[in-house]
Order: structure tokens, then C-alpha cells, then sequence
């Protein structure tokens, strides 16, 4: 049936408008078994049906698309690349977008071939003319164009044709099309950044990646939405976290999340920044980015939605508070607090519950692992642990567990234990949550209450008055 398939071709080639032949063309390619195509591939006369494609004829064109589609895997990718590139070329540029997938198609196996892909390399007209089919309406079309140039970039002489030739400079131009080809340039800028480190350096000197964070921390909340997708794929990578982190973006992340319970619009944005956080805290310190992520009520339900994975860390963040260098006990610290935090407005039932147990979770006796770190001679310990205290100090179950441990409203109430402007304050701050709450004067009693009141407005460096005794005869 091979034989019968290249006799065929051979009459369609002497035929103007071969309706007829390339419907029997057709039936008899697909009924061929492939490894019989490939031993008549050398027979295969291919430029014909390529021609036929220059007819305005959208039948025809249809049946070549659907021959070639067959017939062209019997061909190697090296003997595409020499024999047909002025095919492809004008593939690319067809009218009808079948032609453009088949032709990328075609492009796509010649760059997974290690030797016909430096023939594509060295086609300047052919790569610019796959930049250009980035910038079309179909994104099939597209999305074949960015695949190939991705993996064109996995060389080095990929790259330096990408970014150190006028390719550059028609990519650039590709991407002022419209907002939806820019983003497509910009996925494109990342899979390749996230290949390697001098695969990032490439897309950073390109100016690209520049660009699109400039995007991702920009005023428009909807393009926002867009780039954090892209940034949280580089994120993927240890030499993209590196670049993020050098570069300050993971901080300006954090603080659009910290910032966003006042923007009405962070609704469109926020779950992707919190997701970035959370791929982020997979694969690097957890401690530092539960903090951020737990930051925001959103962040929490994130979370939350983890289940006993999380509380497994919380677990960890514990052991490592009581264990840890004293940088990582304040990190641990400081993150906990993050996370327990709730205003009175998020007090609902449900997130109560979340933080009670998540507290529980962190050890066996959470309020004394905290307690006894706050006693250790370490300003920055003490006042992390204070912080902890305060962050739930103004919820009903934590004031039950202040209240019944015993000798903790005590420890509260001493002025003695700190001895420094920063200690104090954090102290101060921790009285001020509880006095200020409207449940503590029912949960630890009015005679507490009163003296809650009474240290908050004394303020945080009241110094008690030593009574003194006049002794007769002294001088």
C-alpha cells in the first residue's frame, strides 16, 4: 500500500486541482502502516502537496493538512530541515491557521532533533517568523510557536539566537500587539528563565523579566493576577527563588498580602499571591513563609485547607522555637503570631476554632513551651514570646487557657521582669490586648480586669514609688 501512496503523490503532482486523487490519496495514507511509510520515505514526493496549499482552495487545502499530517512523520527530522525549510517557511506565514499547527508541528520535531536542530538555528527568516505566529489569534498556533522556541533555548546557541541577534528586538515587537500576546512572550520568557541560571541571566538581560515584575507589583490589580501565575512557575526553581528573593519581590509580595485586608479590589489578586506563598513554603523556610502567608484571613483558610499536614508543621515550627538557634526560635516565634493573629471582626466561630487548635498543635502545652521561652535571658526571645501572647490575648479560648495556668496572670501583671525599653513595650502590648477585650473582665474576673486597667494606664514604664521611713536623729 506504501508503493500505491507514492504513486499517487506522483499523480497529484501532475494534476492542477487533483480533488479526486488527493481523496484517494488520503484513504490510502491512513490505512498505511507508518513503518511501511518510512521504508518509501526516500520515494515520498512531498513538495507537490505543499504547493497545493498556495491554492485558495479550502478542501484541497484540508486534504493536503491531513495527508501531510501522515506522510511527514515517515520523514526525519534532518532531511525536514534541508530539503523542505522553504516549505515551512512559507507555512508559517499561511493564511489558514491548520497550515500554521501543522508546519509548527513539523518545526517542533527538527528542535527536538540534536542534529537537524542547528539547521534551524542558522534560518534566521524561519525562527522570526515562529516569534511572529506568538502574536496570532489562534492559541494553538501560540502555544506550538512558544513550545518550540522553548526548547530551541535549551542550547546555548539557542539562546544566543533568541537573545543576542534581532530576534530580541522582533520579540518585542511581537509582544505590543496586545495585552494576551505579552503575557504570552512573558510565559514564554519564563520557561526558559526556569531552565537554568544562565537561562534567567539571558531572559533578565533581555530587559523581559524586568518588565514583568515591574507588571506583577504595579497599580492594576487585574495584571497582577495574570503575572503571579508566571513568577510563582519560576518560583518552582531554586535559581528563580534566588532571583526573587536578590531582587526583593517575595518582600514586596508580602507586603501587598499584608496590605490587602484595605484594598477592596485584592479579591482578583490575592489568591495567586497567597498560592505563590504556598509553593514557597514547600520548598523553602516554612517559618518565615506560615508567617506571611498566615498574615491574611485568606492566607489562613489556605491553610487550614491543608489539614493535619500543617498542624504536622506546626509540630516542627514548636520543637524548633524550643531547640533552635536563637535566630530560628525568634523566626518560629514571630511566625506563630502571624498566624494565630485574628481582630475582633475575624472572630468568627469557625476561625476560633482554627487558631485554638492550631496553638494545640504546636506542642503538648503550647502556653508553657511559650512561657518558658519567655523566661530565658534573652531580650529578643522574651519579647518574641510576648508577641505570641499578645497576638491571642484577645480571644475568649486563650484568655481561658491565661486564666486557669497557673501563676500566668501573675507573670502578667510583674513590671519586675523586664528590665528593657524594648521588653517593657512589648509587655505593655500585651496588657493593652487583654484590657482592651470585651470578654477578659467576665473570663479572668472584674478585680483582674481592674488591674489590667490600672497597669495600661499607668503605662509600660511605671516604676512603683519605695516607700521610705524617717529614722530620729539622722542627718
Amino acid at each position: 500500500m506504501a508503493a500505491q501512496a507514492v504513486s499517487l503523490l506522483r499523480e497529484v503532482a501532475r494534476l492542477e486541482a487533483p480533488l479526486e486523487e488527493l481523496r484517494a490519496l488520503q484513504s490510502v495514507v491512513q490505512a498505511v502502516p507508518l513503518h511501511e511509510l518510512r521504508e518509501q520515505a526516500a520515494e515520498l514526493r512531498l513538495r507537490p502537496l505543499f504547493s497545493l496549499l498556495n491554492q485558495n482552495n479550502r478542501e484541497q487545502t484540508a486534504l493536503c493538512v491531513s495527508i501531510l499530517e501522515r506522510l511527514l512523520q515517515a520523514v526525519e527530522p534532518i532531511h525536514l530541515a534541508r530539503n523542505l525549510r522553504l516549505d515551512l517557511q512559507r507555512g508559517l506565514t499561511h493564511p489558514d491557521d491548520s497550515v500554521k499547527t501543522l508546519t509548527l508541528s513539523q518545526i517542533g520535531r527538527i528542535v527536538e532533533d540534536s542534529e537537524a536542530v542547528t539547521e534551524v538555528l542558522s534560518n534566521a527568516e524561519l525562527l522570526r517568523q515562529v516569534v511572529c505566529c506568538i502574536g496570532g489569534e489562534n492559541l494553538s498556533v501560540a502555544k506550538a510557536a512558544i513550545k518550540s522556541l522553548s526548547r530551541i533555548s535549551l542550547t546555548q546557541a539557542g539562546l544566543e539566537a533568541l537573545f543576542e541577534s534581532n530576534l530580541l528586538d522582533d520579540l518585542k515587537n511581537v509582544m505590543k500587539t496586545n495585552d494576551v500576546v505579552r503575557y504570552r512572550v512573558y510565559e514564554l520568557i519564563i520557561d526558559i528563565s526556569s531552565v537554568s541560571s544562565e537561562s534567567l541571566n539571558y531572559c533578565t538581560t533581555s530587559g523581559l523579566v524586568t518588565q514583568l515584575l515591574r507588571e506583577l507589583t504595579g497599580e492594576d490589580v487585574l495584571v497582577r493576577a495574570t503575572c503571579i501565575e508566571m513568577v510563582t512557575s519560576l518560583a518552582y526553581t531554586h535559581h528563580g527563588r534566588q532571583y526573587l528573593a536578590q531582587e526583593g519581590v517575595i518582600d514586596q509580595i508580602s507586603n501587598i498580602i499584608v496590605g490587602a485586608d484595605s484594598d477592596p479590589f485584592s479579591g482578583f489578586y490575592l489568591p495567586g499571591f497567597v498560592k505563590f506563598f504556598g509553593n514557597l513554603a514547600v520548598m523553602d523556610s516554612p517559618q518565615q513563609i506560615f508567617g506571611i502567608l498566615g498574615s491574611s484571613v485568606e492566607g489562613k483558610q489556605v491553610l487550614q485547607k491543608t489539614g493535619t499536614r500543617f498542624e504536622r508543621l506546626l509540630t516542627r515550627i514548636g520543637y524548633q522555637a524550643k531547640n533552635a538557634s536563637t535566630e530560628l526560635k525568634i523566626r518560629c516565634l514571630d511566625a506563630v503570631s502571624s498566624l494565630l493573629y485574628l481582630s475582633p471582626e475575624q472572630q468568627t466561630d469557625d476561625f476560633l476554632g482554627m487558631t485554638e487548635s492550631w496553638f494545640s498543635s504546636v506542642s503538648r502545652d503550647s502556653l508553657e513551651l511559650f512561657r518558658g521561652i519567655s523566661n530565658q535571658p534573652f531580650p529578643e526571645l522574651h519579647c518574641a514570646a510576648l508577641k505570641v501572647f499578645t497576638a491571642i490575648a484577645n480571644q475568649p479560648w486563650a484568655q481561658k487557657l491565661m486564666f486557669n495556668s497557673p501563676g500566668f496572670v501573675e507573670f502578667v501583671m510583674d513590671r519586675s521582669v523586664e528590665h528593657d525599653k524594648t521588653s517593657k513595650d512589648a509587655k505593655y502590648e500585651l496588657v493593652k490586648a487583654l484590657a482592651n477585650s470585651k470578654t477578659v473582665a467576665e473570663i479572668f474576673g472584674n478585680s483582674n480586669y481592674l488591674r489590667l486597667r490600672t497597669y495600661l494606664s499607668e503605662g509600660p514604664y511605671y516604676v512603683k514609688p519605695v516607700a521610705t521611713t524617717a529614722v530620729e536623729g539622722a542627718d
